[in-house]
């Protein structure tokens, strides 16, 4: 029995432009790759660098032990968030491959583009807050492994709590 794999991207067309998309891209068998922190910062320079390559801005990442969130936004009209992705995953992969003999990715990664009633600055609050909700420290801005590329992060008292679309329930700021 033949095994597919079902495709649950958008046609292609979706991921051009400038947009807002939230991005979580896990470890293979969510090993816990990036509790060294070696590796957490360097694959925050990965990304950085194919960012800038791919023309988009990272308003907001965080790097967890064995999964990565970001928030991109397409700088360009022609700014290709597949086309991103696939690079950076390529890239860190390879690396890691070349020195660990192993996968650092899963096979594929969950996007989102946001609509119009979501805010950016929301979504950015909630990559920010992992670490705090899976109890890696206390305040989010203790985390070495958060940030923005493209502006201070400081979490605005006016910000709302963003529930992605996929959760059922509202997760606590």
């Amino acid at each position: 029995m033949d095994f597919t794999r079902k495709n649950h991207r958008l046609n292609s067309e979706e991921y051009l432009g400038e947009k807002w998309f939230f991005i979580t891209m896990c470890c293979e068998n969510r090993k816990p790759i990036f509790l060294e922190r070696n590796r957490a910062g360097w694959v925050v320079g990965v990304l950085r660098t194919e960012a800038i390559a791919h023309q988009f801005m990272i308003d907001a990442y965080c790097v967890m032990p064995d999964h990565v969130h970001f928030l991109a936004l397409g700088l360009v009209p022609t700014s290709n968030l597949l086309a991103f992705a696939k690079s950076l995953k390529q890239k860190a992969s390879f690396i890691y491959q070349k020195n660990c003999r192993e996968r650092l990715w899963q096979r594929s990664y969950y996007d989102h583009i946001l609509r119009s009633d979501e805010s950016p600055a929301n979504a950015a609050v909630y990559i920010w807050m992992n670490p705090v909700r899976k109890g890696i420290c206390k305040s989010f801005d203790e985390y070495p492994f958060s940030g923005s590329f493209s502006r201070p992060w400081k979490i605005a008292s006016e910000t709302q709590v963003w529930v992605p679309p996929w959760k059922n329930t509202q997760m606590p700021a």
